[in-house]
């Protein structure tokens, strides 16, 4: 009997340590510090993390330096190599922004600490039944391996004082360009947004094919994406500089919209319109509106590397990230603008009501004004698709 004792409280001990409770891990995390590792482009979402740092530090005794990265692939690569040294509990990277072919990459390698996201209280407040993309990450079961952050989803911007009646298709947007030619450009491939518009117009012409849905290798990739490419080359000559040229950025694709070159921009930031005119970087004329069929959206991510050494705060952090406040916050198009991955449903009326006082200037478009989210393809599609745009296009 006294061995049987010892035994359980043994194992008692030992499952104690394996899967500590909220609390201890918010008193882990007191005094810690973490590195986290996200893109570093835009100023606006810049001030946001040094905010949701701020935050942090008071209510919960965390430090939070951001570590601006131009791509997340080097990240992923920094991670593999320290695990390729052996260093598996003192890696440099202890959360990342992250989602699609990188999380698929990290998950295929077991780079990722977890699953953990079943123990973050603010889960609660989000619904995958609502939202599916934030349970398959690019087709990819995210199995708790990352917490949802932000919602994403593909907007066309016009600028209302040069453009009637807004093309809300690919074809509606190749007439338009057959009566307004150079109006239109899409930034060069790999660069995000462009491959974001290039997997929008394979959607499009392949009316959503089921074999984009899973691995490329299984599919006959010539045959699968030959609408899109008979497409671009009849859409390229009307763009701007008839398509021998494309700028590099979206950043590059907006200045050419307030300049005037163009009429017509993209985003995958419902609110980017709304924040650029606050901003002074767009014009008041300009509108966001998008495809009447759907359009391309996804859920973004942060996840805490298999070899980080201050996982307690990174959870903790993650968590704040999906409180209702700091959803609110990042969800106004004077802050940030990014849509929130909480479901409404699941809020009470005073959490809803701090989204329900969000201002929203006549740019921004709101969930409902976004119509239906057509999924991301299968990971493994980005490389092909890029591959393939490069071969025919990148001269």
């Amino acid at each position: 009997m006294r061995i049987l004792y010892f035994v359980s409280l043994l194992l008692l001990s030992t499952f104690s340590l394996a899967a500590p409770t909220w609390n201890e891990i918010k008193q882990q995390a007191q005094g810690q510090t973490i590195y986290f590792y996200a893109w570093g482009g835009s100023q606006t979402i810049n001030d946001y993390i040094q905010w949701a740092g701020d935050q942090a530090k008071q209510q919960y005794g965390i430090k939070v330096i951001h570590v601006k990265v131009s791509d997340t692939g080097t990240v992923v690569n920094q991670v593999l190599a320290e695990k390729t040294a052996a260093n598996h509990s003192k890696g440099k990277v202890d959360l990342i922004w992250i989602n699609g072919e990188n999380f698929a990459a990290m998950k295929e390698q077991q780079l990722l600490f977890g699953p953990f996201t079943a123990n973050l209280p603010n889960m609660k407040y989000t619904d995958a039944t609502e939202k599916p993309s934030i349970a398959a990450d690019f087709t990819v079961p995210v199995d708790g391996l990352e917490a949802p952050w932000g919602m994403a989803q593909l907007v066309f911007m016009a600028d209302s004082a040069r453009v009637k009646n807004f093309p809300r298709s690919m074809n509606e947007l190749f007439q338009f360009l057959q009566q307004n030619p150079g109006q239109f450009s899409y930034p060069k491939l790999p660069d995000f947004h462009g491959m974001t518009f290039v997997k929008q117009a394979l959607i499009e012409t392949t009316n959503s094919n089921p074999a984009l849905y899973d691995d490329v290798s299984k599919a006959d990739f010539s045959k699968v994406t030959a609408p899109l490419w008979q497409f671009l080359d009849q859409l390229h000559p009307l763009m701007w500089r008839k398509g021998n040229a494309f700028v590099s950025s979206q950043a590059q694709l907006k200045a050419k919209l307030n300049d005037g070159e163009i009429s017509i921009a993209l985003s995958f930031n419902p609110n980017d319109a709304a924040n650029s005119i606050s901003n002074n970087e767009l014009p008041a004329s300009v509108k966001s509106y998008v495809h009447q069929g759907g359009s391309l959206g996804n859920t973004h991510f942060v996840a805490i590397p298999y070899n980080s050494s201050n996982t307690a705060a990174a959870q903790v952090f993650a968590n704040w990230l999906m409180s209702p406040q700091a959803q609110a916050r990042k969800a106004d198009p004077q802050v940030w603008g990014d849509p929130t991955v909480l479901s409404m449903h699941t809020l009470t009326p005073q959490q809803q009501a701090i989204f329900n006082q969000i201002k929203r200037p006549p740019a921004s478009l709101s969930e409902a004004d976004l119509g239906p989210i057509l999924l991301e393809p299968h990971p493994s599609w980005v490389a092909a698709i890029e591959q393939a745009w490069l071969r025919r296009y990148g001269q």
